[in-house]
């Protein structure tokens, strides 16, 4: 196996209250199980960075865009809202830009009856327009709130997993392949 692949772990949601740091921490319980990835936590929640596009950038968002792009991969970690994604998560999307260009990305979502699957359909296109690769296979938590304990571990841990780790696979397949292609060439992005 090659060096371990730098993972980027997003969170989706900055609202008060949120449920993310508890699908989050799931989440890195399940990759510290691996020794294919190294991660960095990126929380927005933690980041001061511009209610705008344009003007000179704050430390923090030189500090985000350097972070995206040293990552051979990253995963999401994000809630459905009103049938979409966080505006939070877009506005940190569209501040980093070409930084995101041929790695892969993963989804961990979570909602009500969707499980959050219609914001990772959103997701998915943003990324693909920002010429990433999203993997097939995601995580997804239906009635987010009721699948995990009052410790915050899923109450059905083995499909979780398993869940997790189809999806992890294939991101460290896609990051393994893209970070060897971006190393012999240029990526073209036009």
């Amino acid at each position: 196996m090659s060096d371990p692949l730098h993972l980027a772990l997003l969170y989706g949601s900055t609202r008060e209250g949120r449920f993310c740091g508890t699908v989050a921490d799931w989440l890195r319980a399940q990759l510290a199980l691996r020794r294919d990835y190294t991660v960095d936590v990126v929380d927005p929640l933690l980041l001061d960075l511009p209610h705008r596009h344009g003007g000179a950038p704050s430390a923090d968002l030189v500090n985000l865009q350097q972070r995206i792009w040293r990552a051979d991969a990253f995963v999401v970690v994000v809630p459905e809202y009103n049938h979409g994604y966080p505006a939070a998560l877009k506005h940190m999307i569209d501040l980093v830009a070409s930084h995101w260009q041929a790695k892969p990305v993963g989804f961990v979502a979570y909602g009500g009856l969707s499980g959050g699957a219609r914001a990772v359909e959103q997701l998915r296109q943003v990324f693909s327009g920002l010429h990433a690769t999203p993997v097939r296979d995601g995580v997804y938590f239906t009635q987010a709130w009721d699948r995990f304990d009052g410790t915050g571990l899923p109450r059905d841990p083995d499909a979780s997993a398993r869940a997790a780790r189809r999806m992890l696979d294939q991101l460290a397949w896609y990051g393994h392949a893209l970070r060897q292609a971006r190393a012999a060439w240029p990526y073209p992005a036009g």
